[in-house]
C-alpha cells in the first residue's frame, strides 16, 4: 500500500507540475495539453483527493519509513501546486474585467460571489429553462451539415442569436461536445444559440468548412424567427480550430468567394469572441510554434497537397485579412496554452486594433491552458459570465473602442481577487517584457 501511495503521489506531482509548467515542444506538447487542461481546471477536486490520501496514510500511522515520508512530501508539493492553480484560476475574474473594460463594458456579475453549484458539477450541461432542438439539417450533405438549436422555452421576441463553431483540429470534433457552458448562459439570457457541424478534413479541404459554416448562418437567419431569433444580430464564437473558422466568418462577411450560390445572402457577422484561436496559417508573424505548425502535415491535410505557399495560406490566414468594418471582438486566450501559443492571439489582437474601427477587447489569463472552458470551472464561470457581458453589450450597442473607454483602473474586481490582482497589462506578457 505504502508503494501504491508513493506511486500515485509521483504521478499527481508530475501532473500538477505539468498543468503550471508544460511540457514544450511537439509532439509532446499534445500530451502536456490533456494532462495539463483537465489538472488545472478540475484543480479543486484534485486538491481534495490529495488532501484526503494523504490524510488517511496518516490516519494508518504509516509516517515512520523513509519511503512512507516521501510519499507525504511529493503529495504536500502536489497540493502547493494544485492550491497556485486555484489561486490562478480565481483570477479570471479580474482578468475578464479588465479586458472589458478596455471597451467600455461592466459585468453586473464580476463582483458577486462565485456559484459554487456549477463548479461542483463540472460536467452537468443542462439548464431546466433551456430547450435543445437537435440534428436540424441547413444544408444538403449528411450529419457534417446539422444544427442544434438552443433557445429558453419562453424566449423573448426579437432574441439575438449565437452561433458556436467547434474545435478538433479542423480534422476532428462535434457540435455535442463544445461550447456548451456558454451556450446555455446565453440561452438563459434569452439569446438563440446554435451549436454547428461542418466538413472535416482531410475529406474536405479548405475553404469548405467555411463555406458550409456560411451556410449555417444563411439558413440561421433564415429559420431563427421560428426560434424568436432576431436575424439582424448574429455573433460567432468557437474555440482551437473553431476560434479560427469563428474568426474567418467575421472577417469574410458577404464575400461573395466563400457563398457559391448564394452570394446574394447576408452571411454578415456582428461579434466575434474567439477562444484559444488560431490566427496566422502562414507563419507571418515568425513564432516557432506557429512555423511548425504551418509546415506540419496538418496544414497540407486541411489546404491540400497542391496548396501554395503563401498565396492559398494566406487565403486561409485571420492576419490576412483585417480590415477596418471588423466586427467588434473579445479574444481569451490562455498563458499555458501547450497547443497554440499566447504569442499568436496577442499580435492578433495588436494588428487588429490597429485597423479595426470597432472595439477589441483582449483577456489573457495566467496559468490557462488550451480548452480550459469545455466543462464548468472557477475559471470557467468567470470567462463566461465576462464573455457574456460582452456578448450583451455588443448587442445593444454600447462597446466603445479601447481608447475611448475608462481606464482599467475602475473595472469591479471579483472579491476572490481583490487581494491577489495583476497590474493590468494589455498586451504586455506576464514577465513585463514586450509582446511578441
Amino acid at each position: 500500500m505504502t508503494q501504491r501511495f508513493l506511486a500515485r503521489q509521483a504521478v499527481n506531482l508530475a501532473l500538477t507540475a505539468n498543468s503550471l509548467r508544460p511540457v514544450p515542444g511537439m509532439p509532446a506538447s499534445v500530451g502536456a495539453f490533456f494532462a495539463g487542461w483537465l489538472t488545472s481546471e478540475l484543480a479543486p477536486q484534485q486538491l481534495g483527493a490529495t488532501v484526503l490520501d494523504a490524510a488517511v496514510q496518516v490516519a494508518r500511522g504509516r509516517v515512520s519509513t523513509r519511503t512512507e515520508r516521501l510519499g507525504l512530501a511529493l503529495a504536500a508539493a502536489s497540493a502547493a501546486g494544485l492550491t497556485a492553480n486555484v489561486v490562478a484560476s480565481r483570477r479570471a475574474g479580474a482578468e475578464m474585467a479588465t479586458a472589458l473594460a478596455e471597451v467600455g463594458v461592466t459585468d453586473p456579475a464580476a463582483g458577486l460571489p462565485l456559484d459554487w453549484r456549477a463548479t461542483a458539477r463540472p460536467f452537468r450541461m443542462v439548464r431546466p429553462e433551456v430547450r435543445r432542438v437537435r440534428n436540424l439539417e441547413y444544408a444538403p450533405g449528411g450529419v457534417r451539415f446539422r444544427v442544434d438549436v438552443y433557445h429558453r422555452r419562453d424566449t423573448p421576441p426579437d432574441a439575438p442569436i449565437l452561433l458556436q463553431v467547434h474545435g478538433g483540429g479542423w480534422v476532428v470534433g462535434s457540435k455535442d461536445h463544445q461550447g456548451l457552458p456558454l451556450m446555455a448562459e446565453m440561452a438563459s439570457r434569452g439569446w438563440v444559440c446554435a451549436a454547428v457541424n461542418y466538413p472535416l478534413s482531410p475529406k474536405a479541404k479548405w475553404p469548405a468548412h467555411l463555406v458550409a459554416l456560411k451556410q449555417a448562418i444563411a439558413w440561421l437567419r433564415a429559420e431563427a424567427p421560428s426560434f424568436g431569433g432576431n436575424p439582424d444580430f448574429l455573433a460567432v464564437t468557437g474555440g482551437s480550430a473553431g476560434g479560427h473558422l469563428a474568426t474567418m466568418l467575421a472577417l469574410t462577411g458577404n464575400d461573395p468567394q466563400y457563398q457559391p450560390g448564394f452570394e446574394g445572402v447576408d452571411t454578415s457577422v456582428q461579434a466575434c469572441v474567439p477562444f484559444y484561436g488560431a490566427y496566422d496559417f502562414a507563419a507571418e508573424t515568425g513564432i516557432k510554434a506557429v512555423t511548425a505548425r504551418v509546415q506540419s502535415p496538418l496544414s497540407a491535410m486541411i489546404l491540400g497537397r497542391n496548396a501554395q505557399f503563401p498565396r492559398d495560406y494566406l487565403a486561409a490566414s485571420p492576419l490576412a485579412r483585417l480590415h477596418a468594418d471588423a466586427p467588434p471582438f473579445l479574444v481569451v486566450h490562455g498563458t499555458n496554452d501547450s497547443l497554440i501559443p499566447v504569442a499568436e492571439a496577442r499580435e492578433f489582437v495588436r494588428r487588429l486594433r490597429d485597423v479595426s474601427s470597432n472595439p477589441v477587447g483582449y483577456a489573457e489569463l495566467r496559468g490557462a491552458q488550451h480548452a480550459f472552458e469545455i466543462f464548468h470551472s472557477i475559471r470557467t464561470e468567470r470567462v463566461i459570465s465576462g464573455a457574456a457581458a460582452f456578448l450583451d453589450a455588443a448587442r445593444l450597442g454600447t462597446l466603445r473602442p479601447a481608447g475611448e473607454a475608462p481606464d482599467v483602473a475602475d473595472a469591479p474586481v471579483p472579491m476572490e481577487a481583490e487581494a491577489d490582482q495583476r497590474p493590468p497589462s494589455g498586451l504586455t506578457p506576464a514577465g513585463g517584457s514586450p509582446a511578441a
